[in-house]
This record gives C-alpha cells, sequence and structure tokens, in this order.
C-alpha cells in the first residue's frame, strides 16, 4: 500500500503543494504513480475559490468511496483549501475519508499516512478520520521540495509567499491559507539554484499576493522593494534563463517594479494584473484599494517600459449590486488594456465572506450574459495578437511533447504556446521558431536551428 496519485484542483500553488507533498512522499518511500487506477492512496488537493471547485473535488471524493468500499484498505485523503474551509464537516457527507490536511500541514502528510499504513499492517484499527486544519508558525518554509521525475523539468514553480491580509470581500483566501508569510530570501535564492544544477530553465514566483513578498521582514534598499531585490537575486543565477511571478496585486506596482521590466532582461513582458473590476463603486465595494485610473496607469507604465507587453487578468461579473453601468465600466477598460489572456469569473457565494450577506444578489442568467460579453471581446484581442505574431520570429524555450505526442510545444517570452516539431534533444532549449500560423490560443511555427541557444 504505497502508490500514491494526487489529483490537483485549483491555481498553480495547489500545483506547487502537490508537486511538494509528492517529493515528500517518494523521499519517505511511497511511489508517485500517474494512473488513478493503479493507486492505493488518493490525495484530492482542493480549491475553494468558487463553489464550482469545492462541488467537484466533493464529487470526486464521492465518485472514490465506492473503490474504498471494495477495498478497505485503500486510503482517500482530502488536502488544501476546501480541507481548511470546511474541516471535519466534510465527513458529515463523506465519512470514508480518512485523512483530512489543511493548507497549513503539507509536510505532515508523509507521518499521517505512515501512521495509517502501519496500523493497518499490523491488522489495528485507526479509528477516527485524521483531521489537522491547525496554523503552524513557519510553515510556509515546508514548500520547498520538487519531484523529479525522468523526463528534463525545464520549468518550476517556487512558493515564495504564502497567506493574504488584503480582506477583499469576496475571497476566501485568507480563511484558508491564513495570513501573509514570506521565506526568507536565501532560502529561496538555494531552491532556485538548485532547480538551476537540475536544468531547470524558467522560474515562476508564487505567493498569494506576491508582490508583497517580504515587506515585514526586510527594508527596502535605494526605493527597491523586497520583492524585487529577490527577482534581482534569482536573475543572477546562472542557468536561468526566464522569470515570471504570480499573482500579484496592482497595488504592488510601484516604480521599482515598473522599471525592472526594463533593465533585467530574464524578466518576462509578461504580466497578470488582476482587475476584478473596471467600476470604482464595485472596486470599493469588493474592498480593492485602487481605482479603474490607477489600474489603467499601470497598464500603460508598464506598456510604456515594454511595448510588447502581454497581459492577462482576472475579473469577476455579477458582483452583488453590479448595475449595467458597473459593467460597462468594467467592459469598457478591458477593452482599453487590450488583454492577451483572462480568468473570467462568475461570481458565486462563498461563505464566510462579507460578499455573501449582501443584498441585491445578481441573476444566473445576467452573470452568464456578462461572462460571454467579455469572453467575446477577449477572443478578438487573442485572435488579434496571435496574428500579429505570424511571419516573426520567436524565442521558444522547449518544454516537450504537446498533447498528441506528436509534435513539441513551448512558450514565447509573452506566454504564448507554441507547437513545433523538433528533436527531443532540444526539450530545455530556447530556440528560434518562425510563426507561420496561429489560432485564438496557440502558434504553429517552424523550428530555425540557428536560433538554439540562450536570450
Amino acid at each position: 500500500m504505497n502508490r500514491v496519485y494526487i489529483k490537483t484542483y485549483g491555481c498553480q500553488m495547489n500545483e506547487r503543494d502537490s508537486d511538494a507533498v509528492a517529493a515528500m512522499l517518494r523521499e519517505r518511500g511511497y511511489r508517485i504513480v500517474d494512473v488513478e487506477a493503479e493507486c492505493d492512496i488518493l490525495l484530492l488537493n482542493t480549491c475553494s475559490v468558487r463553489d464550482s471547485a469545492e462541488q467537484k473535488a466533493l464529487g470526486k471524493a464521492g465518485y472514490v468511496k465506492r473503490r474504498k468500499r471494495k477495498n478497505p484498505d485503500f486510503v482517500l485523503g482530502i488536502l488544501g483549501c476546501m480541507a481548511q474551509n470546511r474541516g471535519a464537516s466534510i465527513l458529515e457527507t463523506l465519512p470514508d475519508v480518512d485523512l483530512i490536511v489543511g493548507t497549513q500541514k503539507f509536510h505532515q502528510v508523509p507521518d499521517y499516512l505512515d501512521n495509517i499504513r502501519a496500523a493497518r499492517d499490523a491488522g489495528v484499527p485507526i479509528g477516527d478520520s485524521i483531521v489537522d486544519i491547525g496554523d503552524e508558525v513557519d510553515s510556509q518554509n515546508t514548500i520547498r521540495d520538487h519531484l523529479e521525475t525522468e523526463e528534463r523539468q525545464v520549468s518550476a514553480f517556487v512558493s515564495i509567499q504564502q497567506g493574504c491580509n488584503m480582506s477583499c470581500n469576496f475571497c476566501i483566501v485568507p480563511k484558508t491559507r491564513g495570513d501573509e508569510r514570506s521565506r526568507p530570501m536565501e532560502d529561496i535564492i538555494s531552491e532556485c539554484r538548485n532547480l538551476a544544477q537540475r536544468g531547470v530553465r524558467e522560474i515562476t514566483l508564487l505567493g498569494q499576493i506576491v508582490t508583497s513578498y517580504g515587506r515585514r521582514d526586510y527594508q527596502g534598499i535605494n526605493g527597491i522593494s523586497p520583492f524585487v531585490q529577490l527577482i534581482e537575486k534569482v536573475h543572477e543565477i546562472d542557468g536561468i534563463e526566464r522569470i515570471r511571478f504570480t499573482s500579484p496585486h496592482p497595488r504592488g506596482f510601484k516604480q521599482d517594479l515598473i522599471e525592472a521590466y526594463g533593465r533585467l532582461s530574464k524578466l518576462c513582458e509578461y504580466v497578470h494584473l488582476p482587475m476584478q473590476s473596471g467600476s470604482n463603486t464595485m472596486l470599493r465595494a469588493m474592498n480593492r484599494p485602487y481605482s479603474r485610473e490607477r489600474y489603467k496607469e499601470i497598464v500603460d507604465s508598464l506598456r510604456a517600459v515594454r511595448p510588447d507587453m502581454y497581459f492577462s487578468t482576472d475579473v469577476i461579473v455579477g458582483y452583488p449590486g453590479e448595475t449595467e453601468e458597473d459593467f460597462q465600466q468594467t467592459k469598457e477598460l478591458f477593452e482599453a488594456c487590450n488583454f492577451d489572456m483572462a480568468y473570467i469569473f462568475k461570481y458565486s457565494i462563498r461563505s464566510g465572506t462579507v460578499a455573501a450577506e449582501l443584498e441585491d444578489q445578481i441573476t444566473d442568467e445576467v452573470k452568464e450574459a456578462r461572462n460571454q460579453a467579455l469572453l467575446d471581446v477577449l477572443r478578438v484581442n487573442s485572435k488579434r495578437r496571435n496574428e500579429s505574431l505570424v511571419g516573426t520570429v520567436q524565442k521558444v524555450l522547449l518544454e516537450g511533447p504537446d498533447k498528441t505526442g506528436q509534435h513539441f510545444t513551448g512558450r514565447t517570452r509573452g506566454n504564448r504556446v507554441v507547437i513545433i516539431d523538433a528533436d527531443p534533444r532540444l526539450v530545455g532549449e530556447i530556440v528560434d521558431v518562425n510563426v507561420t500560423r496561429s489560432t485564438i490560443s496557440t502558434l504553429y511555427g517552424d523550428l530555425m536551428l540557428a536560433g538554439i541557444g540562450t536570450e
């Protein structure tokens, strides 16, 4: 009973957490399998940002319990944000769950699974399900291990900060992830160096509010914030050729970060900048501490430094009280910013948030119509941007085979997916690609062998 399959729901933070848990389990002697049907232990790393994400995880767990009843030794665990949010109440509908572990206790998973295995090997009933959703000091420092695979790892997520102190009225993250906590800068740099030695070429720095990194632990130096200081240090690491980060907050885009895009060549010209709404009335209702005017100013400032900047964003439609005028202001700002990609969410009630108690909830029909209106704008923008790249030569970091297994896939510095034919030995290389055609989401091109090398 040592074959583990981890299914991850939600954001890159969850992906990184799952990777760290898998690495810790493998170090402990567990086998991480790629096919769910082959596992003895199924861990669901869950998300609570939207109700639909929780329902998917609960539905999955409910389906799996049939397998558990056929095999009493099968272990089912629920980890992450939903575990933190719901805790032992999950057992009211899913009494067969063996393990419920919150967001600050991922590093305890190997010990808990060892205990369950030891009890079953000894023929001792394990009794009640294990539930651990307590806070733990310095838990942010435990997400540092990476799962090594036979295939070369080209890019990696590095967790630098956890938790959130922003208290947006729609968001449950402060409850599920706790207060803002940053890792020591030297530990992060050491992790990045180790990844570079393993062949990783691209690092994505992760945090709930990644731009808030270190503000309680480090001083600004000559107007340079701790976050930008960290980027500078990653920039110095030999072997790392690209740096990205997510997810920031607009208030984190001070002049030092904006100017960094002009002076740090490894910092990719791609920004994920959550907007949420283009209405000042809605931004105040959401407790988002910026205005539509300030948001557009940030976008314009970044494009002034890097005219070829690529932008993605988050937008919520149908927030309680959102009028047609509010939505039109959002649509106008959405069009003006000319986003290349966006995550558009229909507002869903999250119990425990301020917004859940608000009156004037918006109907599903109105939410759907507003969602589609923004998606229509996004399709036009993305199609236009991709078409503009046809005939150009793009530097592409080749990541590996595409989903079909017949071609190879990689990404441009602007985070556009590119499909090409290539030799497997080029995986991990930055190659020049002549873009020959495009769709809304993907570029296609031909390899130019003279472009092999670094940027």
